[in-house]
């Protein structure tokens, strides 16, 4: 290989390196008869990244945020530039309630019990499929541990 060959090999490679990097592994789940395809944030900073930024997603698209144990979870909505719903889910994948969230705001919504799991999906999606507090999200149990 030549080095010219190198040298633009190493710059498409750079170019490209942020791509991989911000790549969130992504699950399956269910609740009721809908399908989710969620990114996961199961370490601090995927978690304390969020969906920050975000333009758009898509209507079956959202974040499952996995914490090292159950405990009081809170989220904000600063730097999020899209609406959202919040599910915050217990240990067995138990809605304990469900929160809806405006962009660019600094307001906490958090869990009304200890939450192991929190769900965000585009704002409405879970009122607008009737998804209540009580019902369960399915594939939890497949998700890397919270760290």
């Amino acid at each position: 290989m030549s080095l010219k060959s190198c040298l633009w090999a190493m710059l498409f490679g750079l170019v490209l390196m942020p791509l991989s990097v911000l790549a969130q592994p992504r699950a399956q789940l269910t609740v009721g008869m809908y399908r989710i395809v969620a990114e996961v944030a199961a370490d601090e900073p995927s978690r304390a990244r969020g969906l920050m930024f975000r333009e758009h997603l898509g209507a079956n698209e959202g974040m499952v945020f996995v914490f090292p144990v159950a405990g009081r979870q809170c989220m904000w909505m600063k730097n999020t530039l899209i609406p959202l719903s919040v599910a915050f889910l217990d240990e067995a994948g138990r809605i304990l309630n469900i929160e809806e969230m405006a962009p660019r705001t600094l307001d906490s919504h958090c869990a009304v019990a200890p939450a192991r799991y929190a769900l965000e999906m585009p704002g409405g999606w879970f009122r607008e499929r009737g998804i209540a507090p009580g019902m369960r999200v399915e594939g939890l149990e497949r998700l890397p541990a919270g760290r």
